[in-house]
């Protein structure tokens, strides 16, 4: 087993750790802060009797990343070390696998469901560990997983119990929150602090220059384009966006065409049309929005994957619907009597993106003149990776260049969704260098482990400074290389600046966290903490009294695209407070299939084809289980569309697993 050994700088922000105090450990990326939890771990095993460490991740391909290559090869010899995600079995014990062993590795969502979860062998304690090792803690807030695991524990703080486990958060950054002054940064980097229960955040300083020595920071590069001279395929998407707009009897005087303002517009415009049962103009709704994500499409990529989006979406809804109406007629026959311009449109190069020209010289300057190179070009959106990808494959000069990309995405059980197996694969595929170019979305940014990452690529994003220093830290190779693909004067460009100035004032804010005295940090933090408990407990309030507005016989959920009535609110129940399931005959088939449920059927409408969710087969039998997104609820007082099941405003029953098996199979006894 390999022997844990600390830099000096690692060595001095672990020490109140080592005293028991629950801190937040910040350190740039790269610069060793799981290797300094394993260290606080290795001596908290070995000077606390009847220790138990549960090791917290965000995102599901960082509890293999940190069993694989941290805590097991310096544990495993000595202690009972097991790593848990969403796709292995022993998840439906967790109880069990925390009693028989002394270190866990999981999301930290299966922690809060064992919490949740009263049945023997899956339930879990806070009091069951003695250390709780939060990886990214920044993510505590607000109604994030990590914020409801220490939400109970803050409680129970407050109530003076004193058998709570120590606390130790691991961030790049904290960041300001969305302040824009240096005493909201600060308020942001307390609350974050009252969040964790820490009693200080540590940051090397008597050893920052080793620090910096040993975590070099990667040149950036702005890589500026000139605006379009001409596009003559998005000005054509844009005259057909306003004859949408005409046929809708409505002027085009709303936010420009090809924007995030204009899409928020259209979302509103949408749930108007389903709340006023008026599908002329939540169809049209929908439509302009498939449009505007072509033209964003359009701006980002090429102008075939433009068009290929909108083909997509047409074939796809062709195919689904059974009955059209003259609202279907005109938006489809729009789409058809054009199709063969954009085709045409689209296959003009003079025309095209000049952001992908800049792209291939970005990329090229570091796989043309390196022959080891490996990077990651951070993108916007899933449908994004898959068009960035296709054109990669399709440069020659990338390809002779010895470029050898993949799609990294998150996990997850949607189309373009990746499964937790094919993220592992990407990664390892990655660290091996059988691949050298990740094309990825956010779920890259945070704790993947590549040392030997010289190039790093932002292209089309607008994220905050957190964001930034993520992905910045990825590039750690010597003289590595950040760059910032964006429009001259555009808003990529503005908010990477922007960035800059938050990236330092999330400095000041926790270096006035730090000088605070002892007694008025600690004051300010059990009064954050009293008032977050007081904010929380509000919240359930609102959430049951909602929860009792309206008797669940007297909701009705209809169809979001036809308005076909579905079920009664009382025909709804839920499944390990997850996923909801309703009696359903309107099936068609569904091949893909998934990591956490085995599916069955796609579940769509029998009139219009609008897709409801899909069959899972829980515990061997199959259940339909409902998107509420697809959805407009009917109340005795009105009718929308709703987010999320949370928003509901009537009781939805426990699923009985027992009682629906006896119902269905009389005979079972």
């Amino acid at each position: 087993m390999e022997e844990i050994r600390l830099y000096r700088y690692q060595e001095e922000v672990v020490r109140p750790a080592l005293e028991g105090k629950n801190i937040i450990i910040w350190l740039p990326t790269g610069g060793g802060k799981t290797r300094a939890a394993v260290y606080v771990t290795k001596r908290h095993l070995e000077t606390k009797p009847g220790a138990k460490v549960a090791v917290l991740v965000n995102k599901v391909h960082l509890v293999d990343q940190h069993y694989t290559k941290e805590f097991s090869p310096f544990l495993g010899r000595d202690y009972r070390v097991v790593s848990i995600s969403g796709d292995s079995s022993q998840k439906d014990f967790f109880g069990s696998v925390v009693q028989d062993n002394d270190v866990v590795i999981c999301t930290a969502q299966i922690l809060e469901n064992a919490m949740e979860n009263k049945e023997e062998g899956k339930h879990v304690k806070l009091t069951d560990f003695t250390l709780l090792i939060f990886d990214e803690c920044h993510h505590t807030h607000k109604e994030s997983v990590y914020n409801k695991i220490m939400g109970h524990y803050v409680e129970r703080r407050l109530a003076r119990d004193r058998d709570l486990p120590q606390v130790l958060g691991l961030t790049a950054s904290p960041g300001t929150g969305g302040a824009k002054t240096l005493e909201k940064a600060k308020e942001h980097v307390l609350q974050i602090c009252a969040n964790l229960d820490a009693s200080a955040i540590t940051s090397s300083r008597e050893h920052a220059e080793e620090l910096r020595q040993k975590v070099p920071r990667p040149r950036k590069e702005y890589d500026i384009v000139e605006q379009r001279v001409e596009d003559p395929f998005g000005d054509h998407l844009k005259w057909m966006m306003k004859r949408i707009h005409a046929f809708m009897d409505m002027e085009d005087n709303c936010k420009p065409f090809g924007t995030q303002e204009y899409e928020a517009e259209v979302v509103l415009l949408e749930k108007r049309g389903v709340m006023e049962t008026n599908r002329l103009l939540a169809q049209c709704a929908l439509h302009l929005r498939k449009y505007n994500d072509a033209l964003l499409v359009n701006d980002t990529v090429r102008m075939v994957d433009a068009l290929r989006l909108l083909d997509n979406f047409y074939s796809n809804h062709r195919e689904s619907r059974t009955g059209l109406d003259g609202t279907d007629v005109f938006l489809f026959g729009l789409f058809e009597e054009n199709k063969t311009e954009l085709k045409t449109l689209a296959a003009m190069s003079r025309y095209e993106n000049p952001k992908l020209a800049k792209l291939e010289s970005t990329l090229l300057k570091q796989f043309g003149t390196q022959g080891m190179s490996r990077g990651i070009l951070f993108c916007k959106t899933r449908v994004s990776t898959h068009y960035l990808y296709d054109w990669v494959l399709a440069s020659r000069v990338l390809q002779k260049a010895g470029v050898k990309a993949a799609i990294l995405t998150g996990a997850g059980n949607q189309a373009n969704h990746m499964t937790q197996n094919d993220q592992k694969r990407t990664i390892q595929r990655f660290r091996e260098g059988v691949l050298n170019l990740l094309v990825s979305t956010s779920v890259a940014e945070e704790g993947l482990d590549i040392p030997e990452c010289n190039l790093v690529v932002r292209y089309g994003l607008l994220t905050n400074e957190i964001a930034m220093q993520q992905a910045s830290g990825r590039a750690r190779a010597e003289n590595s290389v950040y760059s910032v693909v964006a429009l001259k004067d555009g808003r990529e460009q503005r908010r990477e600046k922007t960035n800059e100035y938050l990236e330092e004032l999330t400095r000041q804010a926790v270096s006035e966290v730090q000088r605070m005295a002892p007694r008025d940090f600690q004051l300010k933090i059990r009064e954050l903490q009293r008032d977050a408990l007081v904010t929380r407990r509000l919240a359930e309030l609102r959430l049951q009294d909602r929860r009792r507005r309206y008797p669940s016989a007297s909701v009705t959920l209809s169809c979001r695209t036809c308005n076909i009535a579905v079920a009664c609110g009382s025909d709804i129940q839920v499944i390990e407070n997850t996923h909801y399931k309703v009696q359903s005959s309107n099936c068609v088939q569904l091949t893909k299939t998934f990591e956490d449920w085995t599916p069955g059927r796609k579940i769509s409408c029998a009139d219009c084809g609008k897709e409801w969710g899909m069959e899972m087969i829980y515990k061997n039998v199959t259940l339909p289980n409902l998107a509420i997104k697809s959805f407009a609820l009917a109340t005795p007082d009105s009718r929308e569309p709703v987010k999320k099941w949370k928003d509901v405003q009537f009781a939805i029953e426990e699923f009985d697993y027992s009682e629906y098996c006896l119902k269905k199979f009389p005979d079972l006894l």
